[in-house]
């Protein structure tokens, strides 16, 4: 229960972080991107679960796979078009106020993106060898490895897109809010070539073509966003737009259903994204920038400012984290056997009930290991040799673990 004096001392943390916030902060944005932030964990504590083989092994699970009706709960949950929205509008107000080259610009981005990866990747590969020998099941931590490096495809893909930067503001100036319709056409041509009477005759690996232009689509609608080539009009058109293609390509032309991938399914809208992902993306971008002003004045409040900040500063040990946070109570779990909604088959309502009562036990560890992991967003010192050893080892234990995690090793 909290006491008066824990309110206090919050309400004097919120205060102080009201003060030091700069009068030009858009606190609609950090407001959108906290909110896209934390809906990837949550979606991974809710959809995601484990089962146990006979020697005591987690292997991943979903009650996507059970419970069909759950999927649009992953329409609220996928919010990646929104954090690829805030990242164009904001990355295109950082480069319209860089001081130096665009390629120290891009540097600076990509530097303060790379790090807390490297930091996750090489702790997991100390880690690893120190579970096995304490009888950590192999089966376990090759599923506890693709959970980690399962977030991690995102900052790839926006370190490619945030490069790009200089030619979605060209492709804005010349297009505005338009400039991203090249991309979703190339996205359907993609599906139809997919899914289409020809698909029979075209390789699997075409789909790849749909990794690029798919996350890009949001991240130019910001770009023309933040350079004010997206209005109010704009915003409605692509809200009404993309709702009535997400509703036909779910009934007319049967896309599945969930926004995240389903063990076991033939088909998923997310690896790589489907012409849906755009429909949502679209739908949800337009929803983000008509409400923009009521978030704005909703977060001139301190006591909901505050969270965002923390939030904004986190981001990428949340990103980053959250799924090691999960891991930290079903591995311990495992050896204790089933445990409901934690390490038993996500197959009943039962189990999605306890699950959600898992979950701030989950927060409360992505917390602790926070206080901790927050280092990795911190710029290291410059010029020292023992800076430049500890990235280079780092290094190497990243690319060990990322082997490891995907199957080579």
């Amino acid at each position: 229960m909290t006491t008066p004096r824990a309110l206090t001392l919050l309400k004097k943390a919120a205060d102080r972080i009201e003060r030091q916030t700069p009068a030009h902060r858009d606190r609609a944005v950090d407001g959108l991107r906290a909110l896209a932030l934390l809906a990837v964990p949550t979606g991974h504590w809710l959809l995601g679960g484990f089962t146990l083989d006979s020697g005591g092994g987690l292997h991943n699970a979903s009650p996507l796979s059970t419970f069909g009706a759950l999927a649009p709960a992953s329409w609220v949950l996928q919010m990646l078009g929104i954090f690829f929205l805030v990242g164009g509008y904001a990355s295109v107000l950082s480069y319209r106020r860089r001081t130096g080259t665009v390629g120290a610009w891009l540097k600076g981005r990509m530097v303060r993106l790379g790090r807390p990866v490297l930091g996750v990747t090489a702790v997991w590969a100390l880690a690893a060898p120190v579970l096995y020998a304490a009888g950590v099941p192999e089966a376990t931590l090759r599923t506890g490895a693709t959970l980690v490096i399962q977030p991690l495809w995102f900052v790839g893909v926006y370190v490619v897109v945030t490069a790009l930067t200089p030619y979605c503001v060209r492709a804005a100036h010349r297009l505005g809010g338009w400039a991203a319709a090249p991309l979703i056409g190339s996205v359907a041509v993609v599906d139809f070539l997919r899914y289409g009477p020809l698909a029979d005759s075209v390789p699997s690996s075409l789909a790849l073509l749909n990794i690029l232009p798919g996350w890009l689509f949001a991240y130019q609608l910001g770009v023309s966003w933040g350079e004010r080539r997206i209005g109010r009009r704009g915003a409605w058109l692509l809200m009404a737009g993309g709702t009535v293609l997400f509703a036909v390509l779910l009934a007319v032309f049967h896309y599945p259903a969930s926004m995240v991938g389903v063990p076991g399914a033939a088909r998923t809208n997310s690896h790589p994204p489907s012409l849906l992902v755009l429909a949502l993306a679209a739908a949800q971008s337009g929803a983000a920038i008509l409400l923009r002003d009521r978030l704005a004045r909703l977060l001139a409040r301190p006591a909901l400012w505050a969270p965002v900040v923390v939030v904004n500063l986190c981001a990428m040990t949340i990103l980053c984290w959250h799924q090691t946070a999960m891991l930290a109570a079903a591995v311990p779990a495992s050896f204790a056997g089933g445990l409901a909604g934690l390490t038993t088959a996500p197959d009943s309502l039962g189990w999605i009930v306890v699950r959600i009562a898992w979950m701030p036990v989950f927060a409360v560890l992505l917390v602790g290991i926070a206080r901790y992991a927050r280092r990795f967003e911190s710029p290291p010192r410059e010029g020292h040799r023992s800076t430049a050893v500890r990235r280079t080892v780092a290094g190497v234990l990243a690319a060990g673990f990322t082997v490891f995690a995907l199957g080579l090793a």
